[in-house]
């Protein structure tokens, strides 16, 4: 008797343990490793619960603080109120994790694909080691997906009681907007999902891997705004979200987060400034304004009026509508622009709309061909903390190179460093014909940029300038712009320069060092 009731005891053990194993999908793993942080066998758990991640609310950094020095340049953005306000309860569904999305433990993770479902990224990757082959037999049965879908399996092995499979598209830069559409669709989707399933939490991976070569921190910019707008407009029921990123990406994440989840009302002014001008409609989704239709309901209804208004009164009404007041005039402004006759608000608005369109294009634009020049790139601070860039004539071709791309590649590059006090260096060394920028170019390019490119210039040092760049630089300067001239230095050597940039704070290009040496030994 004795050997068959351990026999059956033993039997009875086991499928207790698988029962175990399978009771996870409905939570009671999710208690004990809650309570003892070990998986219910004994074995350390390897998953993470989403319950014990610090949320993006808890989590401060230098992102939040906020300077003095820094509000000075913040006092013409108080009468705007950020379109991503600081919200408490949203910044408590928020969680930013560094590590593996197949290991956490909450009601779905999601995974990043291709169209067949069979991608090998090193997420699909983990998510199917840890799932078990189970998975990979249910994927078969789903028959692909396309790309901006997203499709539902159990988590099988995993934590998680659900995957959500999703295919991001793949970059080109002359099809941006048609890949900024697709992966609005990858997180809107995903969130969709969730609330149909009435799920408490999902934790999403970075959707657009590097395969497919979209630009993260446009991935990112969008994969933050699609899940705020809907938790904003659909999340009720959400408790979680998680963004899991690796090493690479988190940079970027925390980076961008505070622009679309603000921890605080400071944090919220000093984002303002960043958040891109192109933030889709109220949904997230981008927005195409050649596209748009844009009709007032019943534009020429005039049902409520007195029959006994005359004649002159409907054709005084007559543009004035809400359909025709959508941009106003535009020739009369234009003119009015000519003769000098707009206010100045009304002149800083159509500076604003017009320098939006120029950043907007700066954003969709391949300008790769231009970066390789490395004739524009942030290095440290000045003495006084200001950001320094740096500008290498030598290293622009002028007459080999778009030079309407070398502009909105300037306005990409800048537009988020001049929300602050900066200064410029700009290499005149060595430099031919070949390099000289047009005054009409330099012209153009300072009447196009932004008010905040001028006002928070602190200083332009000109190094190893030659004769004639200071004749040039002096008649430019006084009669072709306004407010520039007092910011120019002429800078003979370095060692003038590193009074004011120490030499630790500057990456100087090694020609520049060479000439400087043959200069100095030469006097």
């Amino acid at each position: 008797m004795l050997p068959d009731l351990l026999c059956t005891l033993t039997v009875e053990d086991s499928r207790n343990r698988r029962l175990i194993s399978g009771q996870r999908k409905t939570g009671w793993r999710t208690a004990v490793q809650a309570s003892t942080g070990m998986d219910p066998l004994g074995a350390r758990s390897q998953f993470v619960d989403v319950q014990t991640l610090p949320t993006w609310e808890r989590q401060s950094g230098a992102e939040g603080e906020v300077t003095d020095e820094y509000n000075d340049s913040l006092d013409s953005q108080q009468a705007f109120s950020s379109p991503f306000s600081y919200r408490e309860d949203l910044n408590r569904k928020m969680v930013l994790y560094n590590g593996d999305v197949a290991l956490l433990n909450c009601t779905a993770i999601v995974n990043t694909s291709n169209e067949n479902l069979t991608d090998k990224n090193p997420i699909s990757e983990s998510i199917h080691k840890h799932a078990g082959p189970e998975l990979r037999d249910e994927l078969l049965k789903l028959k692909g997906c396309r790309t901006g879908e997203a499709k539902m399996t159990e988590g099988f092995n995993l934590a998680a009681r659900f995957i959500i499979h999703t295919v991001g598209p793949k970059y080109k830069a002359k099809y941006r907007t048609a890949a900024e559409s697709s992966l609005y669709s990858c997180y809107r989707n995903v969130m969709q999902l969730a609330k149909e399933h009435t799920m408490v939490s999902v934790a999403f991976c970075v959707v657009s891997t590097t395969k497919r070569g979209y630009p993260l921190e446009d991935a990112t910019h969008i994969a933050l705004r699609t899940v705020r707008r809907f938790l904003e407009n659909h999340g009720e029921n959400i408790e979680t979200v998680v963004f899991a990123v690796t090493d690479m990406e988190e940079p970027t994440y925390r980076k961008l987060l505070p622009l679309y989840y603000p921890r605080s009302e400071a944090e919220e002014r000093v984002s303002l400034p960043l958040i891109p001008a192109d933030i889709g409609n109220s949904e997230g989704e981008p927005v195409v304004p050649e596209r748009q239709i844009r009709i007032a309901e019943k534009p020429g209804s005039l049902e409520d009026e007195s029959e006994e208004e005359t004649l002159e009164s409907h054709l005084g009404r007559v543009g004035t509508h809400a359909f025709a007041r959508m941009e106003g005039d535009v020739d009369k402004q234009r003119k009015l622009i000519l003769q000098g006759q707009l206010s100045d608000a009304t002149m800083q608005k159509q500076h604003q709309r017009n320098y939006n369109r120029w950043l907007c294009r700066a954003r969709a634009e391949d300008l790769s061909n231009i970066a390789a020049l490395k004739a524009l790139y942030q290095t440290g601070v000045d003495i006084y903390g200001r950001t320094v860039m740096v500008l290498v004539g030598r290293n622009i071709p002028v007459n080999l190179i778009d030079m309407e791309k070398a502009l909105l590649y300037f306005i990409h590059v800048m537009d988020h460093i001049t929300v602050k006090e900066y200064v410029m260096v700009y290499f005149h060394t060595l430099t031919a014909e070949q390099n000289h920028l047009d005054s009409e170019f330099l012209k153009k390019l300072y009447e196009i940029v932004d008010a905040k490119f001028k006002n928070n210039l602190r200083a332009f040092y000109f190094v190893h300038p030659t004769f004639r760049s200071k004749v040039s630089t002096w008649f430019f300067t006084t009669f072709n712009v306004s407010g520039l001239k007092e910011k120019v230095h002429q800078i003979e050597t370095l060692r003038q320069l590193f009074t004011c940039i120490r030499p630790e704070q500057i990456d100087i290009p090694p020609f520049v060092l060479d000439y400087d040496t043959r200069v100095r030994s030469d006097v």
